[in-house]
Protein backbone atom coordinates (compact mmCIF):
# COMPACT_ATOMS: atom_id res chain seq x y z
CA UNK A 1 0.00 0.00 0.00
CA UNK A 2 1.48 3.41 -1.17
CA UNK A 3 0.45 6.46 1.05
CA UNK A 4 -0.18 10.10 0.24
CA UNK A 5 -0.11 13.62 2.14
CA UNK A 6 -2.25 16.46 1.11
CA UNK A 7 -1.84 19.08 3.89
CA UNK A 8 -4.20 22.35 3.92
CA UNK A 9 -3.35 26.34 4.84
CA UNK A 10 -4.08 29.56 4.83
CA UNK A 11 -2.29 31.74 2.04
CA UNK A 12 -2.02 35.89 2.78
CA UNK A 13 -5.52 36.25 1.58
CA UNK A 14 -6.78 34.31 4.21
CA UNK A 15 -7.83 31.89 1.72
CA UNK A 16 -8.06 27.73 2.11
CA UNK A 17 -5.49 26.28 -0.17
CA UNK A 18 -4.01 22.86 -0.86
CA UNK A 19 -0.51 23.39 0.57
CA UNK A 20 1.15 19.80 -0.50
CA UNK A 21 -0.46 17.05 -2.58
CA UNK A 22 2.14 14.12 -2.84
CA UNK A 23 3.40 11.05 -1.92
CA UNK A 24 5.11 9.64 1.43
CA UNK A 25 8.20 7.88 0.58
CA UNK A 26 8.67 4.86 3.20
CA UNK A 27 11.73 4.85 5.59
CA UNK A 28 12.87 1.41 5.81
CA UNK A 29 16.32 -0.51 7.00
CA UNK A 30 17.54 -3.36 6.89
CA UNK A 31 17.77 -3.59 10.33
CA UNK A 32 14.18 -3.35 11.12
CA UNK A 33 13.75 -6.07 8.19
CA UNK A 34 9.76 -6.02 7.30
CA UNK A 35 8.76 -2.62 8.61
CA UNK A 36 8.13 0.92 6.60
CA UNK A 37 7.80 4.07 8.50
CA UNK A 38 5.64 6.38 6.90
CA UNK A 39 6.23 10.13 8.23
CA UNK A 40 2.86 11.90 7.70
CA UNK A 41 3.33 15.09 9.75
CA UNK A 42 4.83 16.24 13.10
CA UNK A 43 4.43 19.49 15.43
CA UNK A 44 6.64 20.75 18.32
CA UNK A 45 5.25 22.61 21.56
CA UNK A 46 1.99 23.91 21.61
CA UNK A 47 0.11 24.44 18.09
CA UNK A 48 -1.29 27.33 16.43
CA UNK A 49 -3.14 26.44 12.77
CA UNK A 50 -1.94 26.76 10.53
CA UNK A 51 0.75 25.01 10.95
CA UNK A 52 4.07 25.23 8.27
CA UNK A 53 4.20 22.07 6.27
CA UNK A 54 6.37 19.63 7.54
CA UNK A 55 6.32 15.62 7.39
CA UNK A 56 8.10 15.47 10.92
CA UNK A 57 9.60 16.04 13.85
CA UNK A 58 12.78 16.43 15.38
CA UNK A 59 12.75 12.94 17.00
CA UNK A 60 10.54 10.17 16.16
CA UNK A 61 8.64 9.98 19.54
CA UNK A 62 7.54 13.53 20.64
CA UNK A 63 8.25 15.18 23.75
CA UNK A 64 5.29 16.80 25.71
CA UNK A 65 2.96 18.94 23.95
CA UNK A 66 4.19 17.61 20.27
CA UNK A 67 2.68 15.24 18.36
CA UNK A 68 3.82 12.68 15.27
CA UNK A 69 1.18 11.11 13.07
CA UNK A 70 2.24 8.30 10.94
CA UNK A 71 1.41 5.21 9.21
CA UNK A 72 3.45 1.77 9.44
CA UNK A 73 3.87 -1.63 7.24
CA UNK A 74 4.53 -4.20 8.74
CA UNK A 75 5.28 -7.83 7.10
CA UNK A 76 4.01 -10.97 8.07
CA UNK A 77 6.29 -13.41 10.85
CA UNK A 78 5.20 -16.68 11.86
CA UNK A 79 4.66 -16.96 15.71
CA UNK A 80 7.52 -19.64 15.93
CA UNK A 81 9.97 -17.74 13.94
CA UNK A 82 13.41 -17.63 15.36
CA UNK A 83 14.93 -14.40 15.90
CA UNK A 84 17.83 -13.30 13.64
CA UNK A 85 21.39 -14.36 14.80
CA UNK A 86 23.37 -11.05 15.91
CA UNK A 87 25.94 -9.60 13.87
CA UNK A 88 27.60 -7.18 15.93
CA UNK A 89 29.16 -5.09 13.02
CA UNK A 90 25.79 -5.27 11.07
CA UNK A 91 24.43 -4.56 14.26
CA UNK A 92 26.59 -1.25 15.06
CA UNK A 93 25.79 -0.05 11.33
CA UNK A 94 21.99 -0.44 11.69
CA UNK A 95 21.63 1.09 14.72
CA UNK A 96 23.38 4.44 13.14
CA UNK A 97 21.48 3.86 10.34
CA UNK A 98 17.97 4.15 12.18
CA UNK A 99 19.16 6.84 14.46
CA UNK A 100 19.63 8.48 11.25
CA UNK A 101 16.58 7.81 9.51
CA UNK A 102 14.36 7.90 12.93
CA UNK A 103 15.94 9.86 15.40
CA UNK A 104 14.92 8.36 18.93
CA UNK A 105 13.82 5.40 17.70
CA UNK A 106 16.19 2.72 18.97
CA UNK A 107 16.65 4.90 22.32
CA UNK A 108 13.26 3.30 23.10
CA UNK A 109 13.74 -0.27 22.04
CA UNK A 110 14.57 -2.58 24.30
CA UNK A 111 17.20 -5.25 22.41
CA UNK A 112 16.66 -8.41 24.87
CA UNK A 113 13.24 -8.61 24.15
CA UNK A 114 12.70 -7.65 20.11
CA UNK A 115 9.87 -5.36 19.74
CA UNK A 116 9.16 -4.64 23.06
CA UNK A 117 9.14 -0.33 24.04
CA UNK A 118 7.61 2.01 26.38
CA UNK A 119 7.06 5.76 25.55
CA UNK A 120 5.99 8.72 27.34
CA UNK A 121 2.97 9.25 24.65
CA UNK A 122 -0.72 8.96 24.30
CA UNK A 123 -1.22 6.35 21.23
CA UNK A 124 -4.21 6.42 19.10
CA UNK A 125 -3.53 3.84 16.29
CA UNK A 126 -6.15 2.06 13.72
CA UNK A 127 -5.27 -1.20 12.08
CA UNK A 128 -5.95 -0.25 8.43
CA UNK A 129 -5.70 -3.81 7.57
CA UNK A 130 -4.43 -7.13 7.76
CA UNK A 131 -4.23 -8.22 11.44
CA UNK A 132 -2.17 -7.07 13.80
CA UNK A 133 -1.82 -8.70 17.38
CA UNK A 134 -0.57 -6.54 20.71
CA UNK A 135 1.25 -7.31 23.31
CA UNK A 136 1.96 -6.01 26.68
CA UNK A 137 4.79 -6.71 28.56
CA UNK A 138 2.77 -9.48 31.01
CA UNK A 139 2.97 -11.35 27.69
CA UNK A 140 -1.23 -10.60 27.86
CA UNK A 141 -2.14 -10.53 23.64
CA UNK A 142 -4.89 -9.03 21.96
CA UNK A 143 -5.68 -9.96 18.00
CA UNK A 144 -6.61 -6.69 16.40
CA UNK A 145 -8.09 -6.83 12.73
CA UNK A 146 -8.73 -4.39 10.60
CA UNK A 147 -10.35 -1.32 11.81
CA UNK A 148 -9.85 -1.80 15.86
CA UNK A 149 -8.68 1.48 17.78
CA UNK A 150 -6.33 1.03 19.98
CA UNK A 151 -5.19 4.30 22.94
CA UNK A 152 -2.29 2.87 24.21
CA UNK A 153 -1.47 5.18 27.45
CA UNK A 154 2.36 4.69 27.96
CA UNK A 155 2.59 1.03 28.61
CA UNK A 156 5.39 -1.45 27.47
CA UNK A 157 4.04 -3.09 24.15
CA UNK A 158 4.79 -4.41 20.80
CA UNK A 159 3.32 -4.83 17.55
CA UNK A 160 3.38 -8.64 15.72
CA UNK A 161 1.81 -9.55 12.63
CA UNK A 162 1.35 -13.29 12.93
CA UNK A 163 -1.28 -13.16 9.38
CA UNK A 164 -0.04 -14.01 6.36
CA UNK A 165 -0.54 -10.34 4.15
CA UNK A 166 1.20 -7.03 5.44
CA UNK A 167 -0.78 -5.19 7.94
CA UNK A 168 -0.89 -1.46 8.11
CA UNK A 169 -1.34 0.75 11.12
CA UNK A 170 -2.19 3.96 11.47
CA UNK A 171 -1.00 6.33 14.24
CA UNK A 172 -1.31 9.38 16.22
CA UNK A 173 1.77 9.92 18.97
CA UNK A 174 0.95 12.80 21.69
CA UNK A 175 3.69 13.69 23.92
CA UNK A 176 3.20 13.12 27.30
CA UNK A 177 4.97 14.38 30.57
CA UNK A 178 4.93 10.99 32.52
CA UNK A 179 4.06 7.43 32.06
CA UNK A 180 0.45 6.65 32.48
CA UNK A 181 -1.10 4.57 35.86
CA UNK A 182 -4.28 3.08 36.50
Amino acid sequence: MEFKRVVTAVDSDGTSVFAEDAPVKPIESAMMEGLRFYEVWGTEGPIVPPTSPTSAGETFFPGPGATRFGMLTIAPTPRDAPPPEPDEQAMAAGFEEIQRLLPGLVDHMEPDAPGMHTTNTIDYDIVVSGTLTLELDNGAEVELPAGSAIVQNGTRHAWHNYGTEPAVLAYVLIGATGPATT
